[in-house]
């Protein structure tokens, strides 16, 4: 997570097909799990401890499958509305 948490804040987001990426590449393949279509997706426990330490200052852009920082424009809650 901490990886996750060091390229949010040098990039400003964070793809989460770049997670996946990162973690099949360092033999983390224990925070991943197949989904019903049978793409690897983070695992709840690594999901919910990014979104616990990111809570207040982040959003998750669904359509494009990302976390950027929360800008004034965005509705409380955690997901983006565009």
């Amino acid at each position: 997570m901490e990886w996750m948490l060091a390229n949010l804040e040098k990039d400003g987001c964070l793809y989460q097909d770049d997670v996946v990426d990162y973690l099949i590449k360092n033999n983390q393949m224990d925070f991943l799990k197949e989904n019903s279509e049978g793409n690897l997706v983070l695992k709840l426990s690594l999901n919910s401890g990014f979104k616990k330490k990111t809570e207040e200052n982040v959003v998750w852009v669904k359509h494009d499958r990302y976390w950027r920082y929360r800008v004034s424009e965005d509705e409380s809650g955690r997901e983006a509305r565009g």
